[in-house]
């Protein structure tokens, strides 16, 4: 018999003390929002509630003042860090779990997300991803559950802090991310201004629809036979990319031929607006 699986809110860790920037991360600006808000946003596409969490002190901030505001509760102690954000609110409403995720993400997607709220696991403490680049866990875009509350307090009171320490002790799911990139967090002036050049190169794609069809293994992963989708990707391999971050494909670009408008096609093909096109995976049987 499957758990029952509680609701699951949102939460913004916007308390960190931004050592490594020598400015404020939540305030961070890209293509004129505050890193802050974009997350806040993305966050509110997938569930029905969010918060922002924060030290005291820290709740009259223009930048945090203006949203849903969970203050870290007295006794937890700045120095925790997210552990005393996650408890915080998960004494402030007992019986949700939380989406919990990091400002500092400026590649986080729709797609990681969506993948991390159908992948969810709620037998376990926590569903987070697995870090592309070490293969350890990334507590700070995972969903935790309430069960973990009393976990986290004994863990705490051991003199335990760190919350990716916490999920490689404790019952947790860890998931492959699609979207590689997604999870990247920027820590320092240098790294600001990489990530801003990036998104920026990819402010002038232009987007257009097209329409895609999806037959076999690919149609029952992407839970629908075609649909038009609005995409800035200029060709069938970034397209494929797209949609392998949203639907979690399994199988490789190696697999599959590619045809638009019913011709079979090159991956590199430019797309235009109106595209038909239609990933053709292996046909079982000879």
């Amino acid at each position: 018999m499957s758990p029952v699986s509680a609701p699951v809110y949102g939460l913004i860790l916007a308390g960190g003390l931004s050592s490594r920037m020598h400015r404020d991360k939540a305030a961070l600006l890209y293509q004129g929002r505050t890193q802050l808000d974009r997350a806040f946003d993305l966050a509110t596409g997938h569930v029905d509630r969010v918060f922002v969490s924060v030290r005291a002190g820290q709740a009259d901030e223009p930048t945090r003042s203006d949203k849903p505001l969970i203050v870290d509760l007295p006794g937890l102690g700045t120095a925790e860090g997210p552990i005393a954000g996650i408890r915080s609110a998960m004494a402030a409403y007992p019986d949700v779990a939380w989406l919990v995720i990091a400002c500092d993400l400026p590649f986080l997607s729709d797609a990681a997300l969506e993948q991390l709220m159908r992948e969810r696991d709620p037998s376990v403490l926590a569903t987070a991803f697995r870090s592309a680049h070490d293969g350890l866990p990334e507590p700070l875009c995972a969903i935790w559950e309430p069960k973990a509350a009393a976990a986290l307090s004994e863990y705490q009171s051991g003199g335990g802090h760190c919350p990716r320490k916490f999920l490689r002790r404790y019952p947790a799911s860890l998931i492959v991310p699609h979207d590689r990139r997604a999870l990247d967090n920027i820590n320092t002036p240098e790294e600001y201004t990489e990530a801003q050049l990036e998104l920026e190169s990819h402010v002038g794609a232009k987007s257009m629809q097209l329409k895609i069809q999806y037959f076999a293994l690919m149609r029952e992963q992407a839970g629908r036979s075609d649909e038009t989708l609005e995409t800035s990707a200029a060709t069938p391999a970034d397209l494929f990319e797209e949609l392998t971050a949203r639907y979690g494909f399994t199988l490789s670009r190696e697999q599959l031929k590619v045809a638009v408008n019913t011709e079979f096609s090159d991956w590199s093909r430019r797309l235009i607006p109106g595209d038909a096109v239609v990933f053709i995976p292996p046909v079982a049987g000879g």
